[in-house]
């Protein structure tokens, strides 16, 4: 039965100014994702193939908190929709952290992108997000920064300012 996802997401993204020791010992995972659609206020509707599975999804306008929909695809569903994200895609590799008992994904782009590297932390509330204090392996802040969105990775490539070699 395939996957579906739905509900808000709330996520804060940071630059990564280090990266954390014995980075392979964490689970980690490829990705490739492409946007088939861009709306003017941001909202975005994204392929995603994360090992050996496929998925569509929808995610609203927002930065902080965004409504997110996702459904699992066939490899043939998928391969359909793949050419309508030609100029729009990224790569990347996953790795799940637990540090503290807070989960981080923290995201290590290939391709054009390499060098930048941002970590992603998601909460089950805004009060949540709030109340973190982030490791000190982490960079600046970019959640409100749009240029960091992967919609905007994706289109525009990395800030000029915003490629990191993280030691």
């Amino acid at each position: 039965m395939p996957e579906h996802k739905s509900g808000d997401e709330i996520e804060r993204v940071f630059k990564v100014r280090q990266l954390p020791k014995n980075l392979e010992q964490y689970p980690s995972e490829n990705i490739v994702q492409g946007y088939l659609a861009i709306d003017v206020t941001g909202s975005e509707v994204r392929l995603r193939k994360i090992g050996d599975r496929y998925f569509e999804t929808y995610k609203g306008a927002g930065r902080l908190q965004r409504r997110e929909l996702e459904i699992e695809l066939s490899p043939d569903q998928f391969n359909a929709l793949w050419l309508g994200t030609e100029g729009r895609r990224i790569e990347k590799i996953r790795y799940q952290i637990n540090e503290g008992g807070q989960k981080i994904e923290l995201n290590v782009f290939r391709g054009n992108l390499e060098g930048l590297v941002l970590a992603e932390v998601e909460f089950p509330s805004r009060e949540k997000s709030e109340e973190f204090e982030p490791p000190d392996w982490f960079g600046d802040e970019v959640t409100e920064d749009i240029r960091f969105k992967n919609q905007n990775l994706a289109q525009k490539g990395a800030p000029k300012n915003g490629v990191m070699r993280p030691r």
